[in-house]
């Protein structure tokens, strides 16, 4: 007797196969892999962001579109500082290994028309928003004409995914493999908040950190967080563009 689960089946009605390209099928893949072998957990915070944005505003006037700084650039420069202070999120788990890795590579996830890729870019460490935000150009040009190079593709420390752009309030992402730690920023939004016993109206944004917990722990991730939130609310010298300091905490564009 036949076995009937080896014969063809008829579609159901309503329904219709859609095949997958290989982007597809890798981060298929490679997602299934991170979530079945990686024990994540998450942490989020909620970061004032009127400074910083006071600070793109300002990196931007007189810049041509095509020029322009970005938030993201923003929020790499704020990452990798981070990473430096907090070098165990730089790293990668190699079988029952983990390696910290002196470089620093942030991967940014970049949305194309058949999946998500997340490239890196390398040397962040000492690399300034401006040169970060000309990088950054350069790696979407790269990534959407299919031009990257190795080392983008395979190099990544860290992963940050940005969905500021979109209505989006928070989200957790999944680490990429072998990395162990990626950060979700969503969009910001005006939110009342107390102040001095007063109630003000500040710029929020959620940032959400993923991370391995065979290699970082809650109170690791909770410090991580905290450096991060400093930085971004209180810029000073790393948020300099065009030889200008950015604007303090509370201080509006």
């Amino acid at each position: 007797m036949s076995d009937p689960r080896a014969e063809p089946r008829e579609p159901l009605e309503g329904r219709h196969p859609v095949s997958q390209g290989p982007m597809r099928r890798a981060i298929a893949r490679r997602m299934t892999e991170s979530k079945r072998q990686a024990p994540h957990f998450y942490l989020s915070t909620e970061v004032e962001m009127d400074a910083m944005l006071a600070a793109v505003e300002q990196a931007n006037e007189g810049r041509q579109r095509e020029e322009r700084v970005t938030v993201t650039s923003f929020l790499v420069r704020a990452v990798a500082l981070t990473l430096v202070d907090h070098p165990a999120f730089n790293a990668v788990w190699n079988g029952d290994d983990i390696e910290q890795v002196e470089a620093i590579n942030i991967g940014v996830a970049i949305a194309l028309d058949d999946g998500l890729i997340a490239p890196a870019l390398l040397d962040c460490r000492e690399r300034g928003v401006a040169d970060l935000a000309a990088g950054l150009s350069g790696l979407v040009e790269r990534t959407r004409s299919g031009r990257l190079r190795a080392a983008e593709v395979a190099e990544g420390t860290f992963t940050l995914s940005n969905l500021g752009m979109f209505e989006v309030t928070a989200f957790t992402a999944i680490i990429t493999p072998p990395q162990v730690a990626i950060l979700a920023t969503a969009r910001t939004v005006e939110r009342a908040v107390v102040r001095d016993g007063e109630i003000v109206v500040r710029r929020v944004m959620v940032a959400t950190l993923s991370s391995d917990h065979r290699v970082v722990d809650g109170a690791g991730a909770a410090r991580f967080l905290g450096t991060l939130k400093d930085l971004i609310e209180s810029p000073g010298g790393w948020a300099q563009v065009n030889g200008a300091t950015a604007p303090q905490a509370g201080v509006q564009a």
